[in-house]
């Protein structure tokens, strides 16, 4: 069956005959196929092992498929490398033709270059030209070329050995200083201590302590300690007592507070903080509320929001089941997000102007901090270092004119509503100090001065007080019917008796005018308590609910 690979299809004749020749070959009375090299081929593998695929059938019965392919790897050998910075010999004189503009090199170009761009090249100057860079044409293969470490030195490896052993120097020396500074005279505590570093082994001194990784490791596995319930502290080397390991505190014991964060039991979720007034970077256990939303949660929400969107638009990105084209499409959806804010933006700025606006000074240069030493008393003045310089503005300040001691707006005149100086209360500017004598003046010149000193001087004569009670009269409270009023009743009744008269001729406010207009003429435009009394009680009041109330005499009857 093994030459059946290199055979078409086969007539019914010729694969009677294949199948009569595979089993002679298999009992062994016909000689077994031969590959390519000359090898025999085993007639008893199957099939499907000996049967080339379709991508590597030669035509001829082989098993070359089957075996691993020869490869000569060594031009891929980490020994094969090149020298970096190796230079070829000294440097040219002069600047050659088709050399690098920058330094001179005729190894590389001047967009190639590594040395810092020059403010005149080499091309111009003739000076400082570099000499030619050694190029090696080393043949990598596949896996040289993906190989991180390949031409890497061993030997700078020795550096960190030497820096290792040196700290381990120091910390010995440091341990040592501690024991002999001990005053316990207990021998088994300095054994403890001095058998605290053998767990390394030969290598380490049998004498003295560990590193600061066994250290870690002592805290790390406490618990496996010999008693239950203890700890060895590895800077003292003694074993306190550690009942439970706050670590391992649950949440529903953080906050004993009934009316606190709800502890859900059965999935041991605790989404709110348990303790309020302590900020979530700083607490302890700040709910799983915060851890969800911290970190990158946030960014595979947005993402997850993204994909919803576009989805829902008519693009087919599905998160769960092509993640790298989700991601993808949301970075190049933000970046265009933000192109077109810059357009915006910039169109913006084109059309209305008034970019100098938006350049702010920056928050480092506002908020500026010094460290300027400046020590203060209990009574604020400076003991020690300089007091800060007060801001100053580009007017003058604290500068008095004509004998003034305060500035002009330092006193507010509430009467006039005008500021002056507070030293003369003068509100006139640019005006001369006159110290308390101002001040008195002023006082002296207000409107209530004057009104009292007129009242003061002047007593009111007999025919002002009856105008003045004339005037009280007309607008006193007693005049719009509040208050206690007396009135007679003989004047009342006839006011009536008119007020009626006057509705029956129809009158409005003809009579009424008629009466004041010659009232004016007389002298008298009064309008007496009596009069206004009898108005009110005829007038119709059309917005009383109870106006147009008509009681029937129906006996309504169950």
């Amino acid at each position: 069956m093994a030459s059946s690979s290199a055979i078409g299809k086969l007539s019914r004749e010729e694969f009677r005959r294949q199948k009569d020749l595979d089993a002679a070959r298999k009992a062994g009375t016909a000689p077994a196929a031969l590959d390519e090299e000359g090898r025999p081929i085993n007639p008893h593998i199957p099939q499907y092992i000996s049967q080339a695929p379709w991508y590597l059938d030669t035509g001829a019965p082989s098993l070359s498929h089957q075996r691993r392919p020869f490869d000569d790897r060594s031009a891929d050998k980490l020994d094969n490398w090149y020298d970096r910075g190796a230079k070829a010999g000294p440097a040219a004189k002069k600047y050659r033709k088709g050399a690098c503009e920058n330094c001179g090199a005729m190894t590389h170009k001047k967009q190639d270059c590594l040395e810092r761009p020059r403010k005149k090249g080499a091309k111009f100057t003739n000076k400082n030209i570099q000499a030619d860079e050694i190029i090696h044409d080393v043949a990598t293969g596949f896996d040289a070329k993906r190989d991180r470490w390949n031409g890497y030195d061993p030997a700078e490896h020795k550096k960190i050995y030497e820096e290792y052993e040196a700290v381990e120097a120091a910390r010995q020396k440091l341990r040592e200083e501690e024991i002999d500074n001990q005053t316990t005279t207990d021998l088994a505590a300095v054994r403890k201590v001095a058998k605290a570093g053998k767990k390394e082994g030969k290598e380490a001194d049998p004498d003295f302590g560990s590193s600061d990784e066994e250290d870690a490791d002592d805290d790390k596995y406490a618990d496996a300690a010999d008693a239950v319930g203890q700890k060895l502290d590895t800077k003292t080397r003694i074993t306190v007592r550690n009942l439970r390991i706050r670590e391992d505190t649950a949440k529903y014991l953080i906050n004993l507070d009934p009316e606190s964060a709800y502890y859900d039991p059965k999935t041991r979720s605790m989404r709110d903080a348990p303790i309020k007034n302590v900020p979530a970077e700083e607490a302890k256990f700040a709910g799983d509320n915060f851890f969800r939303f911290s970190g990158e949660a946030p960014e595979v929400q947005e993402l997850q929001l993204f994909a919803w969107q576009a989805a829902a638009r008519g693009n087919d990105v599905h998160l769960n089941a092509n993640p790298t084209q989700g991601q993808l499409l949301h970075h190049e959806f933000k970046e265009k997000k933000e192109m077109m804010k810059d357009v915006n933006k910039v169109s913006i700025l084109a059309k209305y102007g008034g970019e100098e606006y938006l350049e702010h000074v920056p928050k480092e240069l506002i908020n500026g901090q010094t460290e300027n030493y400046v020590e203060y008393s209990r009574t604020g003045h400076i003991i020690k270092g300089k007091e800060r310089a007060k801001a100053r503005s580009k007017y003058p300040e604290d500068v008095y004119i004509n004998n003034h001691t305060d500035v002009w707006g330092s006193w507010y005149d509430l009467s006039s509503g005008t500021w002056g100086y507070a030293c003369c209360h003068s509100s006139i500017h640019i005006s001369y100090c006159a110290g308390e004598a101002g001040k008195e003046a002023a006082q002296a010149s207000t409107a209530q001065a004057l009104l009292a000193s007129s009242k003061a001087r002047s007593e009111p004569s007999t025919q002002d007080n009856e105008a003045r009670a004339r005037i009280e009269q007309n607008y006193s409270k007693k005049r719009v019917g509040e208050g206690d009023v007396s009135l007679d009743k003989d004047r009342l009744a006839e006011a009536i008796n008119e007020e009626k008269k006057r509705k029956a001729r129809g009158d409005k406010d003809d009579d009424r005018s008629s009466k004041k207009m010659k009232g004016l003429q007389s002298g008298s435009h009064d309008v007496t308590e009596e009069e206004l009394e009898a108005y009110r009680m005829t007038r119709r009041n059309a917005e009383d609910p109870m106006a147009n109330y008509v009681d029937s005499e129906d006996v309504y009857t169950r």
